[in-house]
């Protein structure tokens, strides 16, 4: 595999955490290439993320332990040497025109932070509506003026300087079949429940089927979920049934003495 490096220096630095995403990773760093230099921090991979990360020229460490996703989020940021870090998801890549509008605002920058948007494929169709176009987050930032907030899943970087957006999209994809949508649901409601369960939060059977219902309604209907077709209302429904189970795990956490 050719390696990767940056044509001139930018003084970027792309960091990514990953875990067992040798189906993405390749994509991913191929898009990130002109950054100076590209740190992964990989969480134990059983398929050969590491290798293939390594064997395109990504700098990898490897983490003994899971704290969450803010916190090992910020344990990468912490491995960055380049005056401008941009945090990327395996499973999103850089088209070429946010490429050349991230360089441009590198080497003329009018904010110290910029947020950028998504645009997701759900079961292989890209999701123009539901809520999820656009959907900006803030990925771009000199190092030293954002973290990631210390929570353990939905983290996002805080900073205290005024943001810029810029016009150009990742593109993202999250989920390539419904087991993965399932799957997902399954190991991100029960983290989100303890984490609601900690702060106090409770919820009774009432409580658990509204949730429910709201998110379909939200989704398919205020955020017009209805013009992505087919994959809008599977979209709308898995959501729903995320939102059942992550509040029905609460449910039971409560009954059985948690706060």
């Amino acid at each position: 595999m050719e390696k990767i490096h940056a044509q001139e220096s930018l003084g970027l630095s792309v960091v990514i955490i990953t875990k067992n995403e040798s189906r993405n990773i390749a994509a991913c760093l191929e898009s990130v290439r002109f950054a100076d230099e590209i740190i992964v921090l990989d969480s134990g991979s059983t398929d050969g993320t590491a290798e293939i990360a390594r064997d395109l020229g990504a700098i990898v460490h490897q983490s003994e332990d899971w704290p969450g996703f803010g916190p090992q989020k910020n344990r990468v940021l912490d491995l960055a040497t380049q005056n401008w870090v941009l945090a990327i998801d395996a499973d999103e890549q850089v088209t070429a025109t946010l490429r050349d509008e991230i360089i441009e605002a590198i080497k003329s920058p009018q904010f110290d932070a910029y947020e950028i948007s998504r645009l997701s494929e759900f079961c292989g169709q890209p999701i123009h509506h539901s809520g999820w176009f656009p959907d900006y987050v803030l990925r771009l930032f000199r190092r030293g003026v954002g973290r990631f907030n210390d929570v353990a899943v939905h983290e996002h970087v805080v900073v205290s300087c005024p943001i810029g957006r810029l016009k150009n999209y990742f593109l993202h994809f999250p989920f390539e079949n419904l087991d993965m949508v399932v799957a997902k649901i399954n190991r991100y409601s029960g983290t989100a429940a303890i984490a609601m369960a900690a702060k106090g939060k409770r919820v009774g059977l009432f409580g658990v089927v509204g949730h429910c219902i709201w998110t379909f309604i939200r989704i398919y209907i205020l955020r017009r979920g209805f013009l992505d077709g087919r994959h809008g209302f599977v979209l709308a429904v898995t959501a729903a049934f995320g939102s059942f189970l992550r509040y029905a795990k609460l449910m039971f956490i409560n009954r059985s003495g948690g706060h």
